[in-house]
């Protein structure tokens, strides 16, 4: 009897959490939690990132990000061939070589220096979250939800964007005691705005790395939303 009546406070304490907040104040929770000293906007590190992905051989990617500087740099190897992307105020470039012959430079193009700014953006979005969300056309739910995902319960945030910036929709799952995010989920949408369930995916967050007094997930494991299918791995690694 105790545990049924401690088990029922639990759950009408989860419940109100939900009820009460508005997405704004869970989105401020959560990045007290990630950025308590409030240092994003003045970010700078060099971090590296290895990935893993089924079949193919890992990925190590070393990642430089300094935002009051407006710079981003990512340099990879795989298969002998390490490609560097760069961008300073907006301006992508990139270079390429073979390890295999110093000597030789593979010359780059225009899609490479697009590439270069998708890396950026990339990188910059997925761990500078939560704190992202408070960008420029970023769509906050006001409704707070509650929602059971893999056996545990969270508080979910739904964020979607203008037109201008993406038309996919994200769901965001965090902690409901530590406001830490767990998970994040993305499907896109038909032409109508209606989101197609069978698309998209989801990402499990685990462990913590502090970079430059940022909490960001050490582990991020990504799969498919419709038949769980796992795609891969990437861990900061240094």
């Amino acid at each position: 009897m105790k545990y049924i009546l401690i088990k029922a406070l639990l759950l009408f304490c989860f419940t109100g959490a939900a009820q009460e907040l508005t997405g704004q104040q869970l989105l401020d929770k959560a990045i007290q939690h990630h950025d308590p000293n409030g240092k994003w906007e003045k970010f700078h590190a060099v971090f590296e990132v290895t990935m893993t992905t089924p079949n193919k051989p890992k990925r190590v990617s070393d990642i430089k990000i300094d935002l009051p500087k407006e710079y981003f740099s990512v340099s990879a190897t795989r298969d002998s061939i390490n490609t560097s992307y760069f961008v300073i105020k907006d301006k992508g470039s990139a270079t390429k070589s073979d390890l295999r012959k110093p000597s030789e430079v593979i010359v780059t193009t225009e899609k490479d220096a697009e590439r270069a700014i998708f890396m950026k953006n990339y990188y910059t979005y997925l761990y500078g979250l939560p704190m992202k969300l408070k960008d420029e056309g970023t769509i906050i739910s006001n409704t707070v939800e509650r929602k059971v995902f893999k056996g545990k319960e969270y508080l979910v945030l739904q964020v979607a964007y203008d037109e201008a910036v993406g038309s996919d929709v994200w769901f965001f799952y965090f902690d409901p005691i530590s406001y830490r995010m767990e998970v994040y989920q993305f499907y896109r949408t038909d032409t109508a705005g209606k989101i197609k369930m069978d698309t998209g995916e989801y990402i499990l967050l685990s462990e913590s790395k502090k970079i430059n007094h940022i909490n960001m997930p050490k582990t991020r494991k990504w799969y498919y939303n419709k038949n769980d299918q796992f795609l891969g791995a990437d861990v900061i690694t240094d």
